[in-house]
């Protein structure tokens, strides 16, 4: 499919007066007198020029002008910058924590550093101050239990200030932090802490969610026993105030003993956590990203992209499970304050965060792009229940965002609001599609390649393409790319994951279609492409159509052909809303799809099922089951263990067994 010639409609164009008030446009000043580079602070296209053609002088001056705190300095920005095995800023130490409780604009003493709300209704706020002898005190309960500089502190604890105290403190210490969700499963959770090693492992009682109450203590108690490295186990009374569990620490006592707040200063590509790829297809891989990369790269996306900074409140919603959280926590690194929500995002109904960003002035409000669809199949209408004044941008990831929802969140939500579509990944916990204060938002698009960040799209020849949709990748080096996976010592499991098909460039899996304005249209896994009649098709057009369709909850679009399964065939699942029949959805379907993108985009076959299978972070697990489709044996196929819901699974198997 190629692009067309038309301009989307813009729904949202920066206020000149406010664009030259940003960071972004603060910081094409400094560069245009510090570094002697021809730049007008409104032009996004020529700073993002400049960014990916001159990446030692455009890294080092986000390091400088945002004030990256190295306690030694480096001996330059990159050493050598082949990927894999770039080297950036060698010789540099310094320490993810120092940078985000060090006393500064917005990280004052009285300064609010977090807002814990819960799905019950709890409400509690954390200034700096406390913040830092919070972590203070932590660190010292980890010095306590003999963790040192590269040992592993895991989590399996909800978005609570608790959670951020702890990973703050194992950061300070130069440990190696990771977390998961309470809500995994066991399998899930120890498939991924069973690789690392973990020494120390932060643990509650249980979660709150949907309206119900969850007790994991049990759970706890069988992940101690299956890791054997631990030589404490922190429990965190969540649920119950009261609640102990055999063979543990109460957080009380491990947070006992005040100390004095200390930070290691670690090479700047030092380990700093450790996130995982989705597992669907054997182990989840272990990613690990640096102090540095992550420092460097997240005050860059958060401060220049985002424009967020001292007196901003950000909330995203996201469980400790997926990089959001970790995206969440580098607020703190610009002096923002992070609003955690710990719970469903529809208890009692969808409006429940919308509420909370009313009453806590939420001004960057980030969430999936299925909690927007659910937003707009509600009805819900934000901007006239909420006085929403606050907020500036809506984020969205996970998943491309349909116009549909671009349109909903300008008209009920705010036209005065820029939308934020963007898309990265685990792999670089962060977005390299993004937004800028500078750049307006086109329907249905996402407005920009990030700074630094050399986004291409590449035909099958390996040839760069525009207004044509291609492979997604990356051809210059990111400071938060992992810096090995997890048990590869040799590294080519980092190099098979993303260097194999266009040797020396990041190939992300993506199929992308970059516009002549330089922005940018996700059409979806690459792997999950659709070819009809020869011609290659995004999933992502699909969805948008489909589930606007009144009747359909959600879909799931699979491409047989090349399988030699059910002939070819392009199969449409969907999970239909209540009181709905596919007899009465089947026509408007076919004839939404027929009218709104071509005959070839119409499925042969419409199944309905219960739920569509998801991955732990939400994602729709097209490829497991086209493998599944095509007979592959389902345990090779997928681990049940990487999906949130399991037996959705189930209906694809038996299609397959019947032939």
């Amino acid at each position: 499919m190629t692009g067309s010639d038309t301009v989307p409609e813009v729904l949202w164009t920066p206020d000149p007066q406010r664009a030259r008030q940003s960071a972004i446009a603060d910081f094409a000043r400094w560069v245009r007198e510090h570094r002697d580079v021809e730049l007008d602070e409104l032009d996004y296209a020529g700073l993002h020029a400049w960014s990916v053609r001159d990446l030692d002088g455009f890294w080092s001056a986000v390091a400088e002008r945002l004030g990256v705190l190295f306690r030694d300095p480096p001996t330059a920005t990159l050493g050598p910058r082949e990927m894999p095995g770039t080297q950036w800023f060698p010789g540099a130490t310094l320490n993810y924590a120092e940078h985000a409780l060090t006393p500064g604009p917005g990280r004052a003493d009285t300064d609010v550093a977090l807002i814990a709300v819960g799905e019950d209704g709890s409400e509690r706020s954390v200034t700096h101050a406390e913040l830092r002898d919070q972590v203070a005190r932590a660190r010292a309960g980890l010095v306590a239990a003999g963790v040192g500089q590269g040992d592993r502190v895991v989590a399996l604890a909800p978005n609570s200030p608790e959670t951020v105290v702890t990973f703050l403190a194992a950061a300070s210490l130069g440990a190696v932090w990771s977390s998961c969700s309470p809500d995994f499963g066991s399998r899930a959770v120890l498939d991924r802490f069973a690789q690392i090693e973990p020494t120390v492992l932060l643990a509650v009682d249980g979660y709150r969610y949907n309206g119900r109450q969850f007790d994991i203590r049990d759970r706890v108690s069988a992940l101690r026993e299956a890791l054997p490295t631990l030589r404490a186990t922190v429990l965190v009374p969540h649920l119950d105030p009261a609640a102990t569990l055999a063979g543990t620490v109460p957080w009380a006592e491990f947070t006992a003993d005040a100390a004095p707040l200390e930070f290691s200063a670690v090479p700047f590509d030092h380990p700093l956590w450790v996130l995982y790829s989705s597992g669907t297809t054997g182990l989840p891989k272990g990613i690990v990203q640096s102090h540095g990369g992550i420092v460097v790269e997240h005050v860059k996306v958060l401060a220049l992209q985002h424009d967020l900074g001292p007196g901003d409140r950000f909330l995203w919603f996201t469980t400790t499970g997926w990089m959001m959280w970790n995206f969440l926590v580098g607020g703190l690194l610009v002096g923002a304050t992070l609003v955690l929500y710990d719970g469903s995002p529809g208890h009692p109904d969808l409006d429940v965060l919308w509420a909370v960003a009313e009453k806590h002035g939420v001004t960057l409000f980030g969430v999936s792009a299925p909690y927007l669809q659910s937003c707009v199949k509600a009805g819900l209408r934000p901007g006239a229940d909420h006085d929403l004044s606050a907020m500036k941008a809506i984020g969205s990831t996970g998943s491309p965002l349909a116009p549909e929802e671009f349109r909903w969140i300008a008209e009920a939500v705010g036209s005065d609001i820029q939308i934020c579509s963007v898309s990265g990944g685990t792999d670089v916990c962060t977005a390299f599609l993004t937004c800028a204060p500078t750049v307006p938002v086109w329907l249905g698009e996402l407005s920009c390649a990030g700074l630094g960040a050399d986004v291409r799209a590449l035909d099958e020849k390996g040839v760069e393409v525009v207004d044509e949709v291609g492979e997604l990748v990356i051809a210059a080096p990111l400071p938060s790319m992992p810096v090995f996976f997890w048990n590869d010592p040799d590294g080519s499991r980092l190099r098979e994951a993303y260097f194999t098909e266009f040797p020396g460039m990041w190939r992300h899996g993506d199929w992308v279609r970059t516009t002549s304005r330089g922005s940018f249209v996700i059409e979806g896994r690459s792997d999950s492409t659709l070819n009809r009649g020869g011609v290659r098709m995004g999933t992502a057009d699909l969805y948008a159509v489909i589930e606007a369709v009144d009747g359909v909850a959600d879909s799931l679009v699979v491409d047989t052909s090349a399988l030699g399964s059910d002939d070819g065939a392009l199969l449409c699942f969907v999970v239909l809303g209540p009181g709905a029949s596919l007899d009465e959805v089947e026509p408007r379907l076919r004839s939404a799809l027929r009218s709104e993108l071509s005959p070839r985009h119409v499925p042969d076959r419409f199944v309905v099922v219960e739920e569509v299978p998801r991955t732990l972070s939400g994602k729709k697990c097209e490829v497991p089951v086209k493998r599944i489709l095509a007979g592959v044996d389902p345990e090779k196929a997928v681990s049940r263990g990487a999906l949130s819901n399991p037996a959705a699974l189930d209906p694809f198997v038996k299609m397959a067994h019947s032939g």
